[in-house]
């Protein structure tokens, strides 16, 4: 009769990931105490789009659309249906 032990490493890869996500955490939780305020600062900007650009973007859309119906008709219908959106 043979018997067949298994003896687990004292540095197992459980471990090893655990040390590793809490180093990741400790580093992240530095780098954003660092630098967190200045994002929470920053104004945040609506810029206005012109209807000439809006007509473009469309217009592009739709010829995109065009250009794929054959290939993936699916993929035509649904930039058909964003571009239409307003």
């Amino acid at each position: 009769m043979t018997t067949a032990t298994f003896n687990q490493p004292a540095g197992s890869l459980r471990h090893y990931l655990t040390d590793v996500s809490n180093a990741a955490r400790a580093f992240a939780d530095a780098l954003f105490a660092a630098q967190g305020r200045q994002f929470v600062a920053q104004e945040v900007r609506s810029t206005k789009v012109s209807e000439r650009s809006k007509v473009e973007s469309r217009r592009q859309i739709f010829a995109l659309a065009k250009e794929h119906e054959t290939m993936s008709p699916n993929l035509a219908a649904e930039l058909r249906f964003f571009a239409s959106r307003d």
